[in-house]
């Protein structure tokens, strides 16, 4: 998946946002466990709002993974995507993950993956690790 060409046309017409956004997710967990991560859960859904891509831990650290995908960088890096609404909205959900757990003292952070996805090419990720408190 991360070695091989992308193809975002599937022969009838090309991948929409939903599913960019999907491989991309699919893409980054293969990264993260590549990195030797271990990923928890996928799409959490906060009962009070907001909504975490990726739980993984790595180490002993928790992290909250957003994954931001995109098929080009001209607008930006997909970094940029995640602004203050985007995190508060991350921070509700982490709450609600840490609030089910039963602890907050356990250590924890926000990490971004960013995934470039132009057809024809690798896939480009990269990690931000610790991308916003």
């Amino acid at each position: 998946m991360l070695n091989s060409p992308c193809r975002l046309g599937n022969g009838e017409g090309s991948l929409d946002h939903l599913e960019i956004g999907a491989l991309g997710e699919r893409i980054a967990a293969v990264y993260l466990k590549g990195a030797g991560r271990k990923v928890l859960y996928r799409n959490f859904h906060a009962a009070r709002g907001g909504e975490i891509d990726l739980v993984a831990r790595d180490g002993e650290v928790l992290s909250f993974v957003e994954v931001k995908t995109r098929t080009n960088e001209a607008f930006g890096r997909p970094l940029d995507a995640v602004d203050r609404e985007k995190q508060r909205l991350l921070k509700q959900a982490a709450d609600e993950w840490l609030r089910l757990l039963g602890t907050r003292e356990i250590a924890w952070r926000f990490d971004v993956v960013e995934v470039v996805l132009e057809d024809g090419e690798r896939p480009k990720v990269h990690l931000v690790e610790n991308a916003f408190q």
